[in-house]
């Protein structure tokens, strides 16, 4: 009864609030069932591929592997395996020929086999991956492929946990001190430009030059205008190399580095 009558007076109050902000909560709400919705569908996705392509892939054969995976796209529509997407990645990681890879949304593997078969001897990728169930299906798709623990390494967290952390692996005994050559985009759109800050701040991308890939997957514009918005107002550091229906390529340097090219 009580409750009653202290809630009474403040009706009016809580009534203005909601109209003023009914909009913003009503987005939040939006934004917070789309995102159980792309979890939910994502498990699933994740489940399937992985148990097809277990089951019907040549264990130790990365181009079986990567041959079942396409087989599963042709029967089995997925947000996670995309052909053309493939392609793309692969023509940029030829021409960057990158030593360490940082992968943001590990999947169900796919994107992972493709960059790890094209890396040098020494190179090395790390993949990172909210979803626990995510990436341990999708770290034995990738030991099914062939690779071992040395070439890559799956890390279960945020992205944004992820990234400080990714100093120890450029300790000069891990071989690798220059920092990352490619950068792999592929989880949360809205999470693309506080990552981007985050490498920059932490100086994880290599000061001669660094590809960043922002994947698109049946994303609104919108959801990429802040982190290209904020590319274009930084041509001192980035500059946008192509723009494919599916898939974005940034690339950055280091202005000091610039600056020594053009002496």
């Amino acid at each position: 009864m009580w409750l009653m009558v202290v809630s009474v007076p403040l009706l009016p109050a809580v009534i203005m609030i909601s109209r003023r902000y009914r909009v913003k909560v009503a987005a939040l709400c939006h934004r917070a069932l789309a995102w159980t919705l792309r979890l939910v569908r994502g498990r699933v996705c994740v489940r399937s591929t992985h148990a097809f392509v277990f089951s019907k892939c040549t264990h130790g054969k990365v181009d079986s592997v990567l041959e079942t995976f396409d087989l599963y796209a042709d029967t089995h529509p997925s947000l996670c395996i995309s052909p053309q997407i493939g392609e793309a990645l692969d023509e940029v990681v030829r021409r960057v020929r990158p030593s360490l890879v940082l992968e943001l949304g590990t999947h169900c593997g796919y994107s992972s086999v493709r960059l790890l078969r094209l890396l040098p001897p020494t190179g090395r990728l790390i993949t990172v991956e909210l979803d626990p169930l995510a990436a341990e299906l999708g770290e034995e798709i990738i030991l099914v492929a062939g690779f071992k623990h040395s070439q890559f390494q799956v890390l279960t967290s945020s992205s944004a946990e992820a990234i400080p952390t990714l100093h120890a692996f450029l300790e000069p005994d891990q071989g690798i001190s220059e920092g990352l050559n490619l950068v792999l985009m592929d989880h949360d759109p809205q999470q693309y430009l506080p990552d981007l800050l985050a490498l920059e701040r932490e100086e994880l991308l290599s000061p001669s030059g660094c590809s960043v890939l922002l994947i698109y997957r049946n994303q609104r514009a919108e959801d990429l205008r802040e982190i290209l918005d904020h590319i274009r107002a930084r041509p001192d550091c980035y500059c946008i190399k192509s723009e494919l229906q599916f898939i974005t390529e940034i690339f950055y340097q280091k202005e000091s580095t610039r600056a020594d090219r053009r002496i």
